[in-house]
């Protein structure tokens, strides 16, 4: 007879396996926003039961990338573009936050979390760069973040800090493909923001922290935006019809 703990970790490894397929899927946007996630279909595709679907899909949500809405369905969660700045803005302003606290409270159990995590954001990122797919960079990438904002001592701050990070990684997929269009990128130009992050709170310099968060929000601002508008821009036709006199 097989083990109930067995039972258990089947299940366990079923909707860790469903949870990454789509969460993968979702953040290369090979599954529309909005889309809707039906567990009958999902437990079909995978060939699993909907209780591990229903946990992936709890978990994606815990994380913004699915909306599990009040009649139960559940849909990708939306991209709202018109929104953008306002998201931009609150970036801004939590990753400065974070980053200043950081700087004023952490310890070295902090300073060795967030090395460790640059070395697997800035290993990820190599890899991305030859590869072209971002996936685990973006998951080392909000890794490093987090451990910044686990020094700030203030949990509303980081968990704050935490839900924009969530509802961003689709933005950073689009960011580091249009980023990777530049065949001159290299990966210190890619570390170099958070290089300086980190040297900033290991001296404790809490203006100068604050600063260098800026500075990468600003930077992650300014490539999006130029992904928007030259996505934007090149779907307009510039063929003009003339009706004849």
């Amino acid at each position: 007879m097989r083990k109930v703990e067995n039972v258990s970790g089947g299940k366990e490894t079923g909707s860790a396996r469903v949870y990454k397929k789509l969460r993968d899927d979702i953040l290369r946007v090979l599954i529309a926003p909005g889309t809707s996630l039906d567990e009958v279909s999902l437990s079909q595709r995978f060939k699993l039961s909907r209780s591990p679907i229903r946990e992936a899909l709890v978990r994606l949500s815990g994380e913004g990338l699915v909306q599990i809405l009040p009649n139960r369905s559940v849909i990708v969660a939306p991209m709202e573009f018109d929104k953008m700045p306002e998201f931009l803005d609150a970036l801004d302003l939590m990753q400065r936050v974070v980053t200043r606290f950081a700087a004023l409270h952490r310890t070295p159990d902090d300073l060795v979390r967030i090395h460790e995590t640059e070395k697997g954001y800035e290993r990820e990122a190599a890899n991305a760069i030859k590869s072209g797919d971002s996936i685990d960079m973006i998951e080392q990438n909000f890794e490093f973040h987090m451990a910044i904002a686990g020094a700030c001592r203030n949990s509303y701050f980081a968990d704050s800090y935490r839900r924009l990070l969530q509802e961003g990684r689709r933005l950073l997929f689009f960011h580091f493909q249009y980023q990777a269009s530049d065949s001159s990128l290299t990966l210190d130009e890619m570390a170099t923001p958070h290089r300086a992050i980190i040297d900033a709170i290991e001296k404790k310099d809490a203006d100068r922290a604050e600063h260098e968060a800026h500075l990468h929000a600003v930077q992650f601002r300014g490539r999006f935006m130029d992904f928007l508008n030259q996505n934007l821009t090149a779907k307009l036709s510039l063929e003009y019809k003339t009706n004849a006199g």
